[in-house]
């Protein structure tokens, strides 16, 4: 069992008076934020304020680029060429690179949000062009891609530092793609039930999946969506079992 992992969570997810997620309680427990970076979801003060949170708490800091869909949360395929994906992921990228010196602290990799991040899971083309896109703007910038897909062989092929992640929170299919939201076994709510499975994967490499034996997959971060009614109470669970497990919750990338 590998004694120490990365814990990250979506957040910064708010826009203006509406508030998604306890983004405080959330940077109390993990060691990783993903912040949304005005395209799925966020706004300049939202970034900024989830910045110095995540620099209070000593949260290592990534970008969560996505489709600019606000209404859809991100989570619809919004068709355009690749060349185009690329620059829609450098402009969030750069305003929250901004926002994070501004802040004091430093971001130190990207993570596709949604729907963009199961294309590029799935799709090397949108992979290539993600990573092309972030080795020119900063080449010290690691890629959090899901483990065994795409993106994260794409970043090996470009020589770009890659962690890979799996879910606490969500099934998965035997291709080693998320359960699509809205299907049976998307979702796992029950903190206990996703402890167990994260315990058991650390301990064998094996995921368990919907539709097939369990199937095996590298990570060195583990994924709680901010964005759930219980992702407080299932990341607090998760982190308490690791720890009693001798685990030790700790950033990949601290840059």
């Amino acid at each position: 069992m590998s004694r120490s992992i990365d814990l990250n969570s979506d957040l910064g997810e708010s826009f203006g008076p509406w508030t998604m997620g306890d983004d405080a309680a959330m940077l109390s427990i993990v060691s990783s934020a993903n912040i949304a970076c005005g395209g799925h979801a966020s706004d300049p003060e939202t970034m900024y304020g989830t910045l110095c949170l995540a620099r209070d708490n000593g949260v290592t800091v990534g970008a969560h680029p996505g489709y600019n869909d606000r209404e859809g949360f991100g989570r619809r395929i919004i068709p355009m060429p690749t060349v185009e994906i690329g620059r829609m992921v450098a402009a969030q990228v750069g305003a929250l690179q901004a926002l994070a010196k501004m802040a004091g602290t430093k971001v130190t990799y990207v993570k596709p949000h949604g729907a963009l991040g199961n294309l590029a899971a799935a799709d090397r083309g949108v992979a290539d062009a993600i990573v092309s896109a972030v080795a020119q703007i900063d080449p010290h910038l690691s890629i959090l891609a899901i483990s065994g897909m795409q993106l994260e062989q794409a970043a090996r092929s470009a020589k770009t530092e890659v962690y890979s992640e799996i879910f606490a929170d969500r099934g998965y299919l035997s291709n080693g793609q998320l359960v699509p939201r809205g299907q049976d076994g998307a979702m796992i709510h029950d903190p206990d039930e996703a402890a167990e499975r994260l315990l058991a994967f650390l301990e064998t490499g094996l995921m368990p999946v919907i539709d097939c034996d369990p199937i095996a997959l590298n990570a060195q971060s583990i994924c709680v969506h901010g964005d759930s009614a219980g992702a407080v109470a299932m990341a607090s669970a998760i982190r308490k079992r690791l720890s009693a497990a001798g685990i030790t919750v700790s950033g990949f990338a601290r840059g």
